[in-house]
């Protein structure tokens, strides 16, 4: 069983958060693995209509908590594809395939939880300069095992991208 091991309550201040993105895709960096001991590591996101947030992968190490703070977030977990609404949590085993994007029709605005807590903000710094052309797709896959983001293949994904209202998507009722 993990016992983190920080000495001190670690608070983070909106206006003190590492954020990067753009208006259509914006990111929180808020706790990192080594600032809570191991304990947990945490960002929020926020995310126009229509956009692509994370392309389907796994972790070794981690289970992921998805809360949608606002709006509407399309979810890939394990072969379902769902609807994750206001309000509605989402919990990700280790090595369950997932991925999150928004329709056309909404934004979302969520949390995002990984425990135990790895240090994964490297990750997010790489894909930031990526975006910005300053880094390679190629060094994105390199980081793989470095920040235990694990891409793959997900024809159920692909499917549901393809048409957001894809009957591939399951009803709100069975979350």
């Amino acid at each position: 069983m993990l016992v983190p091991n920080f000495a001190e309550a670690l608070i983070i201040r909106e206006s003190e958060a590492e954020t990067f993105g753009f208006a259509q895709l914006m990111t929180r960096l808020l706790a990192d693995g080594s600032d809570t001991g191991g304990a947990l590591s945490a960002m929020r996101t926020t995310m126009g209509r229509g956009v692509e947030g994370a392309k389907p992968h796994t972790h070794n190490q981690s289970a992921e908590l998805f809360y949608v703070i606002d709006g509407e977030l399309q979810m890939l977990a394990g072969e379902k594809v769902i609807m994750a609404r206001k309000g509605d949590m989402v919990v990700v085993p280790p090595n369950m395939a997932h991925a999150f994007a928004t329709t056309p029709t909404h934004t979302a605005d969520f949390l995002i939880v990984q425990a135990p807590g790895l240090d994964r903000f490297g990750y997010f710094r790489l894909a930031e300069r990526v975006m910005k052309g300053e880094a390679t797709q190629a060094d994105l896959i390199a980081s793989q095992e470095l920040y235990d983001n694990h891409f793959m293949d997900s024809p159920a994904w692909r499917a549901a991208r393809d048409d957001a209202n894809s009957p591939k998507i399951v009803a709100e009722g069975e979350i």
